[in-house]
C-alpha cells in the first residue's frame, strides 16, 4: 500500500476501528444534548415530543475525516410510565459509511415525588458500506481492498438505565450487544482479518447547580468503554446565564479540548455550537479542528399547556 502521506490517516483509523477492537461509535461533544443515541432509557424523559438534529464535521480539511449526522425524536405516551424514541444516525469515514436506525422503548418508574428511574431497550439495524476498491494502492491486488462491502445489515440491540431528578441525572447503557460481523478475509499467512462491531459501554451523568437566580453551573460527564481500547472520558463544565445563554468548556481524555455555546431562542427551541481541537493526534497540523451544530425543539409537554421554563436535561 502507499505510505501514510498518500492514504489519509482518517481512513487508516476507520479501517483499524473495523479490524481491531477499538471504539467505533461516533463521538459527540454535545453528548449531553444527544443522550438518546447513548441511552435508550432516556426516551420520554423530557415530558415532551422532542426532536433533535446534530451535525458533526471532525478534523476539518483532512481528507476522509469523519462526518456524522443524527436525528432523534422521543416522547412519553398516554401511559405515563412509557417513553418511545427513534434514532437515525449516519457516520461517514473515508470510503466507509455506516447508517443506523434504532427504535427505543423506556419504562419509567417514580421512585419518589422528585425522582424517577427508567429502564430502556433499543432495537434496530446498522447498514454498512465500504467502497474499498476506489482506493489507489501500490499493490493493486491487495486482497484486503479488492472487495467492496455493499449495504451489509447487522442487528443492533442496546440496553440502558436512567435515573433523574430535577437537577441531577445519571445513566448506564450498552450498545451493539450482538457484535455483528461485516466481513472476514483470510490472508496469505493464514490469519483471518475480521471486521466486527464491538460492544460499547457508557456511563453518563450531569447536574444543575443554581448559583444565583440568573446564573447556574451545569457539569456533565460521559465515560465510554470498549474491550481492548483505552477508556475515554468527556468532562464538560457549562454556565447558564439568565436561563438563555450557555457557555462551556470540554476536555476529552487523550484526545481533545473544546468550547460550547448554546442559546434558548424560546423555552422550546435550543440551538448549540461546539468546537474541539484534537491535541493528541499528529493530524493536528493538517486539520482545523472539529465542529458541531445542534438544534432541538420540544413540541409539547404531556401535562402542561404552556412551557414556563426551558428544560436542561
Amino acid at each position: 500500500m502507499k505510505p501514510f502521506t498518500k492514504i489519509p490517516l482518517a481512513l487508516i483509523l476507520a479501517l483499524c476501528g473495523l479490524t481491531l477492537k477499538a471504539q467505533q461509535d461516533p463521538m459527540y461533544t454535545h453528548y449531553m444534548d444527544n443522550t438518546l443515541v447513548v441511552n435508550p432509557a432516556y426516551a420520554g424523559s423530557r415530558d415532551a415530543l422532542t426532536v433533535t438534529g446534530l451535525y458533526r464535521s471532525q478534523w476539518v480539511n483532512l481528507k476522509g475525516a469523519p462526518v456524522d449526522q443524527t436525528i432523534t425524536m422521543h416522547t412519553p405516551v398516554k401511559n405515563e410510565h412509557i417513553g418511545l424514541g427513534l434514532s437515525v444516525s449516519n457516520d461517514k469515514i473515508g470510503p466507509t459509511n455506516n447508517t443506523g436506525i434504532v427504535a427505543d422503548f423506556a419504562y419509567r418508574m417514580n421512585l419518589t415525588k422528585k425522582s424517577k428511574l427508567a429502564l430502556g431497550i433499543s432495537a434496530g439495524a446498522n447498514i454498512f458500506q465500504a467502497n474499498l476498491n476506489t482506493l489507489q494502492l501500490d499493490q493493486q491486488y491487495d486482497p484486503t481492498f479488492q472487495n467492496n462491502i455493499a449495504n451489509h445489515i447487522t442487528p443492533n440491540i442496546g440496553f440502558g438505565a436512567y435515573y433523574s431528578r430535577e437537577r441531577f441525572y445519571a445513566g448506564v447503557s450498552t450498545s451493539n450487544l450482538i457484535q455483528g460481523k461485516y466481513s472476514s478475509i483470510t490472508l496469505a499467512n493464514g490469519n483471518d482479518l475480521i471486521a466486527q462491531e464491538q460492544r460499547h459501554y457508557y456511563l453518563i451523568a450531569g447536574a444543575m447547580l443554581n448559583i444565583t437566580d440568573n446564573f447556574a453551573f451545569k457539569p456533565t460527564a460521559l465515560l465510554k468503554v470498549t474491550a481492548a481500547a483505552p477508556a475515554e472520558l468527556d468532562v464538560t463544565a457549562s454556565f447558564i446565564i439568565v436561563k438563555r445563554l450557555l457557555l462551556g468548556a470540554m476536555f476529552r481524555t487523550g484526545d481533545a479540548v473544546g468550547a460550547l455555546v448554546g442559546f434558548n431562542i424560546t423555552n422550546q427551541l435550543h440551538i448549540g455550537y461546539s468546537y474541539d481541537w484534537s491535541f493528541a493526534l499528529k493530524t493536528t497540523v493538517y486539520n482545523q479542528g472539529s465542529h458541531e451544530i445542534l438544534l432541538r425543539y420540544d413540541f409539547l409537554f404531556s401535562d402542561k399547556k404552556q412551557v414556563h421554563s426551558p428544560r436542561y436535561f
